[in-house]
């Protein structure tokens, strides 16, 4: 991530870190309220300024949202995003991959067979 001058969050953007902090940061204990690798209260709750981040935060929870993501690190992420075909979710690509599950992949495999041996039959 490109490092940029350190700006405040707005209101929009400490809501929606504590929401993703809360219900998808897998370090996040709701019981304690702690960040469970550090035993201490999390990091990201009570962040004001952009800068440092979690790194987990950072690798793992914040690429959900693109829009909060590139509003935070001043990059485009939606370019990054890739569309399902079959689904139709948006999922970030891990290398060249063309369906966001294996399930989805099974299936358009499954679908492309059906399609090869009609047009076989039809001739």
């Amino acid at each position: 991530m490109s490092r940029l001058p350190s700006r405040e969050l707005t209101r929009q953007e400490r809501a929606a870190i504590r929401k993703q902090v809360t219900e998808l940061c897998a370090n996040y204990d709701s019981r304690d309220k702690l960040c469970c690798p550090l035993d201490c209260p999390c990091y990201m709750l009570h962040k004001w300024w952009t800068g440092s981040f979690c790194r987990y935060f950072q690798k793992s929870v914040l690429p959900v949202d693109p829009a909060l993501e590139s509003a935070i690190t001043g990059e485009d992420t939606s370019l990054k995003q890739k569309t399902c075909p079959v689904c139709g979710s948006a999922y970030l690509p891990t290398t060249s991959q063309a369906y966001c599950s294996d399930s989805c992949r099974a299936f358009a495999r499954r679908k492309s067979e059906r399609e090869r041996k009609r047009r076989i039959r039809k001739n």
